[in-house]
């Protein structure tokens, strides 16, 4: 395990599903190694999306292993990609790494080698859109509970100050049929919701959902969070 993983990055891409062709054709044509997608819904309901003009609320939620400046390259040429359609398609943000197994980080190191960032420096060239401190101001906070408890968690997420978030169906795994966690019983059956967050709302959002939602209620909800370092728009304007 390699511990400096600095320069790379966890790479978030949340964007409507009938858009994913698009970020897929760009990672395609920059030669994206590490990329995964899986499908997801967003929690706005009916009403709202009629009032935006979005027929469906499916999303695409892309995970990409990569350097930090070419993260901010990929993000750029899918909102040129994009263009005029890129109004509130998704947005994108990327979390730190801790360590990573040193095969891939020998491999990114053969493709381009690492450099450590410039203290300040805005590896974007000053694009307005996206956040260029390395003060950490945004959370994403992870939710995992059993399925069908997502529009519920996401009321009380949002009395507490969430402004939206995306859910993905998952299954638990383990080597017996029946998971026990903590003497609880849990479910396969699994709902995985992503809500980008201000530092500011990570707190009191996390101790609304765990209480309404935590581990001891039927929902068994496991509610954890990481620093985002930098969040940006896929508006093209």
């Amino acid at each position: 395990m390699h511990d400096s993983a600095a320069v790379i990055k966890l790479l978030f891409i949340i964007i409507d599903w009938n858009k994913l062709k698009v970020v897929s054709k760009v990672f395609e044509q920059e030669k994206v190694r590490f990329h995964f997608v899986s499908k997801g819904k967003g929690t706005a309901n009916s009403e709202i999306l009629d009032v935006l003009g979005i027929g469906s609320s499916g999303k695409a939620v892309m995970l990409c292993l990569e350097q930090e400046a070419i993260a901010t390259v990929l993000v750029q040429e899918v909102r040129k990609k994009l263009g005029p359609h890129s109004v509130g398609a998704g947005i994108a943000f990327t979390v730190p790494l801790s360590g990573i197994n040193t095969p891939i980080f020998k491999l990114f190191q053969e493709l381009n080698p690492l450099k450590e960032p410039v203290q300040g420096e805005n590896p974007e060239g000053g694009d307005k859109g996206d956040t260029v401190s390395t003060e950490i101001r945004n959370d994403v906070i992870i939710a995992i509970i059993n399925q069908g408890y997502s529009d519920e968690f996401m009321t009380v997420a949002r009395e507490a100050g969430a402004k939206g978030g995306t859910v993905i169906n998952a299954r638990g795994l383990d080597r017996q049929s029946t998971v026990k966690f903590f003497g609880v019983s849990v479910q396969d059956e699994k709902e995985i919701i992503i809500i980008l967050s201000s530092r500011e709302q990570q707190v009191p959002i996390m101790q609304a959902v765990s209480q309404a939602y935590g581990i001891t209620t039927q929902a068994e909800g496991v509610v954890f969070s990481l620093p985002v370092d930098k969040v940006m728009s896929l508006n093209s304007f």
